[in-house]
């Protein structure tokens, strides 16, 4: 089976500058620090065109002429120039490098901020590997554009702009040979760009699918390993390091093929100029030291030339790195605050699901007229096969999902007018899955109230039934849990963000499968913290063990996005309908698992 890969959006709009516009914009909150850079860039630049300049004067009007006292003072002006330059010099590497540090960070903190806002649903449909592509590599190939590439081509413009008055100055004939390089130099420039981006943007494309390959096989190495899919994986991977590496040999030839072709054409111009400069020499209408000036002023000129085309081949790659960031920046979050959103003071009261239709695809409805009436501080559990919609409705109660026909009220409001910080802070979770972020089990517990004292930390571990199997933890509170939580069994994570969810104190409380991966004695341990957390508060329970959800109030069975049964669970086995089968197969198959060891020690005492 072929990894799935997020189908990225195509970049294939024409290169008209405003992305690089864009980019740009990312360095107007430092513009002091751009103004003394492109200062400091301007006084080294001019400063090497009047060195070439003052070289001329040193071999005419000093060696030539046979006069010490005016190559003393040149000499001596020659080297005052050069202290400057160095403080010119030190200064704009030091901005250079502090605008580019601030530039990743602003650009980083940018993604990460609005990851923060966007819907549950742009996570379900896009690869952590994507994501993790744009807050690195290309983060820091936008960073280097708008630090050391703003650096070459403010160095090279400037540079070409005092060459030019220098050379105008000493043989504007001469001068305007030079000038004939450039538009012939831009015309090429056209034809290369057009291929380069198209190659690059392939490039930034596959590494994507590539960092989320990546990304997927250590994560679920286990799984890996147990189906014996490394052959299997690495061909896969082997596919696509070899289409990127055929991009980036298309990319690579035109980039190394853009140089070249610069200097070919370069080249025939300083043969011209030296011909015509000889000539001019020997007519008496130049100095030696003003050829030697000139054909300095041209190697000076066409050296940033080439150094400009090889930033511009790098834009290219920045440009389709900045393409992804911007393109992450600007997604729209699917739910979002609608104007005048309040935060009540409660989410308390009876909760109402009205005609509610959603689905993830257009062609395939989740849930379709759906309606329930949850009364306030009842406990409501979930049950049904795997796809019928149970999870669906805690994602719509939650608000991570907005119903697509219909309304969801709360306290008799729709849940709209509401903010979603108002409502997803009132609401505690505990998933199958528990996650547990990297740090001390102290630091996960307090991620539910991050102004939580250690005090109130240990009273919601003992609610939950977390606190006996830390306090028998060698470093207890402090322990480390690991990436993940895997320093930790899967009952202890259970634990852990159990209490996490009893120190948020929610008025909604939502259980999903939270004891299905469990044993029977850690499970008692989530059901009497579970019992504290749901006193007096509107629960919701998804169960895969029917024998957690006895005592709720109602337990509904969903399938196909509908309620099927509802009543408590007495109720619904005496109508022996779909719950009294999943009830009686459920405890058929644990008294066989627990008849098991007695079968077999009778069998071997026989």
């Amino acid at each position: 089976m072929t990894t799935p890969y997020f189908d990225e959006e195509e970049f294939t709009t024409r290169f008209d500058g405003r992305t690089i516009l864009r980019i740009l914009g990312q360095v107007k909150p430092h513009r002091q620090r751009i103004v003394c850079f492109v200062l400091m860039v301007a006084v080294v630049s001019v400063l090497d065109s009047y060195f070439t300049f003052l070289s001329k004067r040193i071999i005419d009007e000093g060696i030539v002429a046979s006069n010490p006292a005016a190559l003393k003072s040149i000499v001596t002006q020659y080297g005052l120039l050069i202290l400057v330059q160095a403080v010119a010099v030190f200064s704009f590497i030091y901005l250079v490098g502090v605008l580019g540090e601030r530039v990743r960070y602003d650009l980083r903190q940018k993604m990460f901020d609005h990851l923060q806002d966007l819907s549950l649903s742009f996570y379900n449909r896009t690869p952590v590997g994507w994501i993790m592509s744009r807050v690195t590599s290309d983060a820091e190939r936008v960073a280097q554009l708008v630090t050391w590439g703003l650096l070459d081509l403010t160095w090279g413009t400037i540079n070409i702009a005092t060459a030019s008055f220098f050379m105008i100055k000493i043989n504007w004939r001469l001068g305007l040979i030079v000038f004939t390089i450039i538009p012939i130099l831009v015309i090429t420039a056209a034809q290369f760009k057009k291929k380069i981006i198209v190659e690059f943007r392939k490039v930034r494309k596959i590494n994507s699918k590539i960092t989320a390959s990546y990304n997927e096989n250590i994560t679920g190495v286990r799984v890996v390993k147990a189906f014996g899919r490394e052959d299997r994986n690495m061909r896969e991977f082997g596919e696509l390091t070899s289409e990127m590496y055929r991009s980036g040999y298309r990319a690579a030839w035109l980039s190394a093929l853009f140089l070249p072709t610069v200097q070919f054409i370069s080249a025939l111009a300083l043969g011209g100029i030296v011909w015509y400069g000889g000539f001019q020499a020997i007519v008496g209408n130049m100095t030696v030291g003003g050829i030697q000036a000139f054909v300095s002023y041209v190697v000076f000129m066409i050296w940033p030339i080439q150094e400009m085309a090889r930033v511009y081949a790098e834009m290219q790659h920045a440009v389709a790195s900045a393409e992804r960031i911007f393109s992450l920046i600007d997604a729209v979050p699917d739910v979002q605050d609608q104007p005048g959103a309040q935060d009540p003071d409660s989410i308390r009261g009876d909760i109402l699901f009205e005609g509610v239709t959603f689905h993830y695809d257009d062609d395939d409805p989740v849930l379709e007229g759906f309606d329930l009436n949850v009364r306030q501080g009842e406990t409501i559990a979930l049950v049904g096969p795997t796809g019928g919609g149970k999870t669906t409705i805690i994602n719509l109660l939650g608000r991570f999902f907005e119903p697509t026909k219909g309304r969801i009220l709360i306290g008799g409001r729709d849940y709209k007018e509401m903010s979603l910080h108002a409502i997803q802070s009132r609401i505690g979770v505990v998933l199958q899955t528990p996650h547990l972020f990297s740090g001390t089990i102290l630091e996960n517990i307090r991620y539910g109230k991050l102004d939580a004292t250690d005090e109130e930390i240990e009273q919601a571990a003992r609610l939950s039934g977390a606190h006996d199997f830390i306090a028998d933890l060698e470093k207890g509170y402090q322990e480390e849990v690991g990436e993940g939580g895997n320093l930790l069994s899967v009952g202890q994570k259970q634990l852990i963000s159990l209490a996490r969810a009893v120190l948020r104190k929610p008025e909604i409380f939502i259980m999903d499968e939270a004891t299905s991966s469990v044993d029977t004695l850690t499970e008692a341990l989530i059901q009497k913290g579970m019992e504290n957390l749901m006193a007096g508060r509107t629960t919701f329970v998804i169960a895969h063990r029917l024998s957690t959800i006895r005592r709720a109030d109602r337990i509904l069975v969903i399938k196909n996005g509908k309620i099927t049964e509802m009543g408590a669970h007495a109720e619904l086995l005496r109508r022996r309908g779909h719950y009294y089968r999943l009830y009686t197969s459920q405890f058929r198959s644990q008294l066989e698992q627990e008849y098991q060891p007695f079968q077999a020690a009778a069998v071997a005492a026989a």
